[in-house]
């Protein structure tokens, strides 16, 4: 998955697609919020001013930006808000994205940077969109009671193929029935939680992705996994064809999310979905302000079968007094996870 996502040249990430965007005809695979509606990142926006002030800091990073619409959208909120953070960091492994992102923001050119990884030790306030689901997962099988790794070899014909081989890996809990069952561990995802809690002196983190706490997760009936791939606003189910020419991903366990976010010293502020994240955040008055067509298009966002209960919202803080953070005030799960 990590070769066919981000190889250089030939990873999905790393090649010059157009990857998002509303329609197939423009050549994209997915639409991502801030691509479908400015309000995404002007609420987000709302949420990143207050806990630039609640933790005395004056940075924002963002990782996996795709074109930079969300940073577009964020800064130019924060300047109607009155905000202006000290420095706008993009921590982005795709060069061709890099590129178009440096395109949108030449308005901020100066205040936006960009990064190939964490530094050492960082203060802000740190924000993510889909890019938990794209960091790459591994594939445990359940075949006659027996766990094994599910894994890619080259056949004897020259293409991909699986391979299953027993393994010591299991899943965070225990799948009620004997019945054969596929699932995710996000062992990488889970790992860059811990090191940006590690490296965080002070300051905050807003996750937005699909996923699911665990118990949902690893439910019994969920034993094809959650693993597809998305090309031209399709999906499919497998990631051994055309491989490097279409988006690989996976649900993410908002459980694992938490805990290696605990374990790293981090403070979980909420967790809720993210149609009770944007209304917790202001988006009616915004709806009310639109022309009929934008509102339809930002409506998406917290409509139940669009964007608004699958796609989830976590926040963490640490080094600071945790406070009730506006987008989860109404709402909250963290009970659930």
């Amino acid at each position: 998955m990590a070769l066919a996502l981000y190889e250089p040249g030939l990873g999905y990430y790393a090649n010059d697609t157009a990857k998002f965007g509303l329609m197939p005809s423009s050549g994209s695979d997915f639409v991502t919020a801030p691509e479908m509606s400015p309000v995404f990142g002007q609420l987000l926006a709302a949420q990143v001013a207050e806990a630039l002030q609640r933790t005395h800091t004056r940075e924002v990073w963002e990782f996996g930006a795709g074109t930079g619409a969300l940073a577009l959208q964020v800064l130019d909120e924060l300047a109607a808000l009155g905000v202006r953070p000290d420095r706008y960091t993009i921590v982005d492994l795709s060069g061709t994205l890099r590129a178009r992102q440096q395109l949108r923001l030449v308005k901020y050119e100066g205040l936006v940077h960009w990064a190939d990884a964490l530094p050492e030790r960082l203060e802000g306030v740190v924000i993510g969109n889909e890019v938990l689901d794209a960091m790459p997962v591994q594939l445990l099988v359940r075949k006659a009671g027996v766990w094994h790794e599910r894994g890619v070899v080259l056949q004897p014909d020259g293409s991909l193929g699986w391979e299953d081989r027993p393994t010591q890996l299991r899943p965070p809990m225990e799948i009620e029935g004997e019945h054969d069952y596929l699932t995710e561990i996000h062992l990488q995802g889970e790992a860059f939680i811990r090191t940006l809690g590690e490296r965080m002196a002070r300051g905050a983190a807003f996750f937005i992705d699909y996923g699911f706490g665990e118990s949902e997760y690893f439910h019994p009936q969920r034993h094809m996994g959650t693993l597809v791939c998305h090309r031209l606003h399709k999906v499919d189910d497998d990631p051994l064809a055309e491989v490097g020419l279409k988006d690989i991903t996976a649900h993410v366990n908002f459980t694992g999310t938490a805990v290696a976010a605990q374990e790293a010293g981090f403070e979980v502020l909420g967790y809720t979905s993210q149609a009770h994240f944007l209304i917790n955040c202001g988006l009616g008055p915004k709806l009310d302000a639109l022309a009929q067509g934008p509102r339809a298009m930002a409506t998406k966002l917290m409509m139940e079968h669009e964007m608004g209960e699958l796609f989830k919202v976590i926040g963490l803080a640490k080094g600071v007094e945790p406070w009730d953070a506006m987008g989860f005030v109404r709402g909250d799960r963290t009970h659930r996870l």
